[in-house]
């Protein structure tokens, strides 16, 4: 007694087919799974017996096999359960082999027979989408997750016998169904906004500027200052997420397991703050069985790192990479996966371990050493990778008091996607250039073109300031940002002399001024 079901497993943040096997033979009783199982697949024999005879059905005697294709790919998680079970009611004839040849089954079985959720539904539907099946049939937690790839019909199901009684033809299920356009409107509003943030008006251009041009930035400033509250607010400046952007980020947390039920789609720009604990690994991403990390979920959206110098120093040099390429590779023995990391780095610090160097109500308690040890926890080539670096003082009571009247998210917002849409202009056509922060060397001396007096004003700040060749560049890319958000054709002086502000920290801290 035969039967074949299909399945699926994801692999980086794509799902590929799994052809689940099952075999029954008149041997003595023993139940096998082969494939390459983990552990989790290899529990699901206990997990299936048991769901089976609870869910009314009789277990089969004999040698039961299950085999996982292809085999040399190895498999994890509790997703195989339903088609493991059902392909064993399929080979006792309780079901026609014909009604499972063209649907997708995924679900974690209880040992009564119900329905739990699991993680990576979204690669997997589409995955079904592009190969034609005739539905997916699944846990109903994960049923909104799946209709949105607008693909295969998916049928949400509480435990294992009403599954089988929809193969069997004895039930019918209503397809699940989601207006994704009302879903991505719903799900794409903040709830955090610039209005909210008293003073520290030049922290907050900085932040446009960052934000109009996709420039990394570093925050220093004494605590309660101000720079988390305006780090969870950048987020709602960004320009909104199209679709797309929010399909492949949706898709990442679905992988990981972070993809909350109720909203099913992430089409607000995410903002992820790790404790400064976290491991490479858990930054990064990898493991035994490898997941993406904060970098690939803060995909699309932002990367805060409070307290930067705390981070282990190995944990802070793996970010370079993503950092520059926008991506992740992790190697492995046998395989090798890349997870999507493009995002926008806001890193926040104190300007010493006492946190009150500079600060006019405090009086800092740190010596010059400990000073240059504290910032010197944050390696140069690193630090060439933040285009802003921008003092953030303390508030001053009159501000606090005063009524508000910064400007609104939208607003900025508005300003900030007007010169988006100036850069994609610019870089049409250009492979991994989509804003001024992606320019590479011919790129922005094609597009950063100074004239005699914006010449002499870089010239006269480099020499003084003592900036690396690298901070050069920086400031020419701040600078052609600066006139994108004036939608000026030419980079002016006073763009220059703004862009070069946002460096002026180099001298301060990092190169003994």
């Amino acid at each position: 007694m035969f039967s074949r079901v299909t399945s699926a497993a994801v692999l980086g943040i794509d799902s590929y087919k799994v052809e689940v096997e099952a075999d029954i033979s008149a041997k003595l009783p023993y139940f096998t799974v082969v494939g390459l199982p983990d552990n989790a697949v290899r529990e699901s024999r206990e997990r299936v017996s048991s769901a089976i005879k609870n869910s009314g059905f009789p277990f089969p005697q004999g040698r039961i096999t299950i085999n996982l294709a292809p085999a040399d790919i190895k498999k994890e998680g509790s997703a195989f359960d339903l088609p493991i079970a059902v392909g064993l009611i399929c080979a006792m004839g309780i079901i026609e082999h014909d009604t499972l040849s063209n649907h997708v089954l995924i679900g974690e079985l209880g040992l009564d027979g119900t329905l739990a959720p699991v993680r990576g539904v979204l690669p997997i539907s589409l995955m079904a989408k592009k190969m034609g099946a005739d539905g997916i049939i699944l846990p109903r937690e994960n049923a909104k997750e799946a209709a949105i790839a607008q693909g295969a019909p998916v049928y949400p199901v509480a435990n294992l016998k009403e599954a089988v009684d929809f193969l069997g033809g004895t039930i019918e299920i209503e397809p699940a169904t989601v207006k994704l356009r009302d879903l991505f409107d719903t799900a794409s509003s903040y709830f955090a906004d610039f209005s909210d943030v008293r003073g520290q008006e030049h922290v907050k251009r900085s932040l446009e500027v960052a934000a109009a041009g996709g420039h990394n930035l570093l925050m220093i400033g004494p605590p309660g200052s101000g720079k988390t509250m305006l780090a969870r607010r950048f987020p709602s400046i960004l320009p909104p997420m199209t679709i797309e952007e929010a399909l492949e980020t949706t898709k990442i947390h679905s992988v990981a397991g972070v993809l909350s039920r109720d909203t099913a789609l992430v089409a607000a720009r995410p903002f992820r703050s790790p404790h400064h604990t976290i491991s490479d690994a858990g930054l990064i991403g990898g493991g035994a069985y490898p997941r993406p990390g904060e970098v690939s979920l803060a995909h699309h959206g932002v990367l805060f790192l409070d307290e930067l110098p705390e981070f282990k120093k190995n944990v802070l040099e793996v970010m370079r990479q993503p950092l520059e390429d926008g991506r992740v590779v992790i190697g492995r023995a046998a395989i090798t996966l890349e997870y999507p990391a493009n995002f926008t780095l806001v890193g926040a610090m104190n300007p010493c371990p006492c946190g009150y160097f500079g600060d006019v109500y405090h009086q800092c308690t740190c010596s010059p050493a400990q000073i240059q040890n504290y910032v010197g926890k944050i390696s140069g080539p690193l630090l060439d990778r933040i285009d802003i670096h921008i003092e953030v003082p303390s508030v001053k009571y009159s501000e606090l008091s005063g009524p508000s009247t910064g400007e609104s998210s939208d607003t900025i917002r508005e300003r900030v996607s007007r010169a988006r849409r100036v850069q994609t202009e610019r870089f049409e056509g250009m492979k991994d250039v989509y804003c001024n922060a992606h320019m590479q060397t011919k790129t922005i001396r094609k597009h950063c073109i100074l004239d005699e007096q914006s010449e002499s004003l870089l010239k006269m700040a480099i020499t003084k300031m003592g900036l690396s060749a690298r901070a050069y560049d920086r400031i020419l890319k701040l600078s052609r940002t600066i006139a994108d958000l004036e939608s000026a054709e030419n980079i002016a002086p006073h763009h220059v002399s703004e862009a070069v502000q946002y460096r002026s920290l180099d001298r301060k801290y990092w190169h003994g001024g």
